[in-house]
């Protein structure tokens, strides 16, 4: 239960509630396939591999059979809550009625949560096979952009960078036309490229880049901005870039809250917020790591 509310307490009647800084809401969900499931696991996709035709030579030959392959990408669930008490006397104190504040609080615990587990999906082990038995790890060696592109040194983020990594999903025959291709950035690297010229000047692009100072797309990327991405062991920041079919993030109860009364905690109002949430990569070729230096 919360202890610090009676820091609110009223002491005259200019108080307003306020929300302290958080993300409010998921960001990457737009980016991502989503589906509804039930169960201990779910079959996010069935996959159906890619087969050569076989030239004919003769006439009246064998009918040549080739083998289709087939393999599947698996979901688990992993379930999130949270909940907080208000005191009926903590009202009594406060000019504003602090239970909405509480929910939104609690909603916004929870929207970050599929974020979680799509930027921990990016690049962790994904569960493939007939019924989820193996496993394939993210593939650092063919879809990694080094942090020191171009051999200068590691550096952040750059256009180098972004046109080495659509160059590796282009050559994967990710279908760039009609796939929406997303790049997550934290501000240090929506900084890096307004330092850009040619991600910010009209001579390099046909229409402008920066609206009200910001860079939301640029060589056909989607930027999101996110402060959630994670480092790696050499202190380089790991952006995922990704078409939007190479992600699904599976749900299994969507945030949802309740505000009710506790009889065992003196009629308090509870605030309980809670949601069940999953994550895969699709496709190893539809995923590409870009390493960016922040120093």
């Amino acid at each position: 239960m919360s202890f610090e509310v009676s820091a609110n307490h009223t002491i005259d009647f200019a108080g307003v509630v306020s929300m302290r800084l958080q993300q409010r809401g998921s960001k990457l969900r737009r980016a991502v396939v989503e589906s509804k499931f039930e169960g201990k696991a779910a079959k996010a996709v069935d996959q159906v591999g890619p087969v050569t035709a076989q030239k004919r030579v003769s006439r009246h030959a064998d009918t040549p059979l080739i083998s289709t392959p087939h393999s599947a990408r698996w979901i688990y669930p992993t379930d999130y809550e949270w909940a907080d008490l208000i005191d009926h006397q903590d009202k009594l104190r406060t000019i504003n009625e602090p239970t909405n504040a509480y929910v939104e609080n609690g909603s916004n615990a929870l929207g970050g949560v599929p974020d979680d587990e799509i930027i921990a999906a990016f690049f962790g082990i994904a569960r493939t096979g007939e019924n989820g038995e193996d496993q394939t790890p993210f593939d650092a060696a063919g879809q990694t952009v080094a942090a020191d592109v171009g051999g200068t040194g590691a550096t952040g983020l750059n256009v180098a960078k972004l046109r080495a990594a659509k160059r590796i999903l282009m050559a994967n025959e990710v279908d760039v036309d009609y796939d929406p291709l997303f790049c997550a950035i934290t501000a240090r690297q929506h900084d890096d490229l307004l330092a850009e010229t040619q991600a910010v000047s009209l001579d390099f692009n046909s229409r402008p880049v920066l609206v009200d100072g910001r860079i939301s797309a640029f060589m056909g990327f989607n930027f999101i901005p996110i402060e959630r991405l994670g480092l790696d062991g050499s202190g380089y920041r790991r952006l995922p870039v990704w078409a939007k079919s190479g992600m699904h993030l599976g749900i299994w109860d969507d945030i949802e809250g309740k505000v009710t009364e506790r009889d065992d905690k003196s009629y308090a109002t509870q605030v309980y917020v809670r949601g069940t949430f999953g994550a895969t990569r699709t496709e190893e070729g539809k995923v590409v790591e870009i390493k960016c230096a922040e120093s």
